[in-house]
């Protein structure tokens, strides 16, 4: 009895504060924060930086990620805002797509030792199934805390992110969680004009945009036109030696695969050209499936029109019919030239059928275990082009193989464009040198 009376008065005070450390370490800040009310003695605990606040960010990015190494001097910023920063930059994971003109058009995000960096990813010109991955965005905290972040306009590989006369300082503006925009830094400051007056160059976004509504209202009534003009021609010097065009990337979400929706996501591809290609596949709300290419095509219209789609996400299952599996194992895939070892059966092939040591071979074993109908139309997006001749506007299929991956083809076509991973574990795979393209 006594000893069970003696087990009833215990609390969770009385743990040894490792323990108490390590089990806090599993809660959300909002949750320490509720925690901290409850007494002094855990209120000193929870504000305790080195400790609490060290092993939640060790708990949740210790594995990708060097924590003690953020803000380049140990202990020089509080852990407790490197949570709330790396929590806030999180989201940015993942790949991202550019939105308007420019370069680049696909970004991926991911951890380093003591950043978060961005990398320009795209297919590569002379391997086969080859990812080029070029620097692009480097974002860190400075000692004080502040966010430091650095872009790589020209994309040169070897470069430091702490080599800043080779890098442009830029702002990342987030608006909400899938989209934001990346512009050239505005330090402020001032310059005497000829009148011995002191003008605003530029300052943070409302300075600025304030600056700017002044100067405007200011110009038109002023009846000192001579000082307006040199305003303006400052301004258009400024934005003469900007080394960076304001650019918006929103996220791509959902570009991974999953059991409900098999097909979705980033994937790659040799297409008809004999060139490597990226494609997203995207389900809408009501069961269809469409799939466009992530780049800039050369095509009229490519970046418009699906590659394919369909309005009706529901496989044929095996066993297939006689005439679903001839149409199959009729065709030809694009594959890297095989090493000698390899038991494909190749086709005969000529000297212009191998490009980019790329060639076509028939697989003799059947990997498809589902099969789904498809189509091709630039008529939902181009009005004009119904009811025209258009080679586009034609049925195909989607073959699923056994790997989860798929190959997809049309019926006017003789070969099947078989789709490759772009991600693996959240890390880039088959990347290759830029300097090889």
């Amino acid at each position: 009895m006594v000893n069970q009376e003696n087990d009833a008065s215990s609390s969770f005070t009385d743990f040894a504060e490792d323990i108490q450390v390590c089990i806090l370490s599993f809660l959300a800040p909002s949750e320490i924060a509720t925690v901290a009310c409850t007494s002094k003695q855990l209120g000193s605990l929870c504000a305790g930086d080195s400790k609490l606040w060290l092993s939640m960010c060790e708990r949740r990015w210790g594995s990708k990620t060097r924590i003690t190494q953020w803000g380049k001097a140990k202990g020089s910023i509080s852990y407790k805002h490197l949570y709330n920063t790396l929590h806030h930059w999180e989201n940015l994971l993942g790949f991202w797509r550019r939105s308007g003109p420019g370069t680049p058009s696909l970004l991926f995000f991911e951890w380093g030792p003591s950043f978060i960096s961005a990398s320009r990813v795209s297919p590569s010109k002379s391997v086969s199934y080859g990812v080029t991955k070029t620097p692009f965005l480097w974002m860190s905290l400075s000692e004080e805390g502040h966010a430091v972040t650095f872009l790589d306009p020209d994309g040169k590989p070897g470069v430091k992110p702490e080599v800043q006369n080779e890098l442009v300082a830029v702002d990342v503006c987030f608006m909400g969680n899938t989209h934001f925009l990346v512009e050239e830094k505005q330090f402020r400051g001032s310059v005497s004009d000829d009148c011995g007056e002191e003008v605003v160059e530029s300052g943070s976004p409302p300075e600025k945009l304030m600056a700017e509504i002044y100067q405007h209202f200011a110009n038109r009534r002023s009846p000192v036109g001579d000082r307006s003009r040199r305003q303006r021609r400052r301004e258009k010097e400024r934005l003469a030696r900007r080394k960076w065009e304001p650019q918006h990337f929103v996220k791509i979400v959902n570009c991974s695969p999953t059991p409900e929706r098999p097909l979705q996501g980033l994937w790659k591809g040799i297409c008809g050209d004999m060139s490597l290609v990226f494609y997203l596949v995207a389900y809408d709300d009501i069961g269809g499936i469409s799939c466009r290419w992530i780049g800039d095509p050369q095509e009229r219209f490519a970046g418009y029109a699906p590659v394919f789609w369909t309005s009706n996400a529901t496989f044929l299952e095996s066993p297939f019919s006689l005439e679903e599996e001839s149409l199959y194992d009729s065709r030809v895939h694009f594959r890297p030239l095989q090493p000698d070892n390899e038991t494909h059966e190749q086709l005969p092939l000529s000297d212009g059928e191998v490009v980019n040591r790329i060639q076509q071979v028939q697989l003799p074993d059947n990997v498809v275990n589902r099969i789904l109908h498809i189509s091709s139309s630039y008529d939902l997006v181009v009005p004009e082009l119904a009811g025209t001749i258009n080679p586009r506007n034609a049925e195909g299929r989607i073959w699923q193989y056994q790997n989860g991956t798929f190959g997809f083809g049309f019926l006017t076509d003789n070969f099947v464009v078989d789709m490759k991973h772009i991600v693996r574990n959240g890390c880039l795979v088959d990347i290759v040198n830029s300097s090889s393209d």
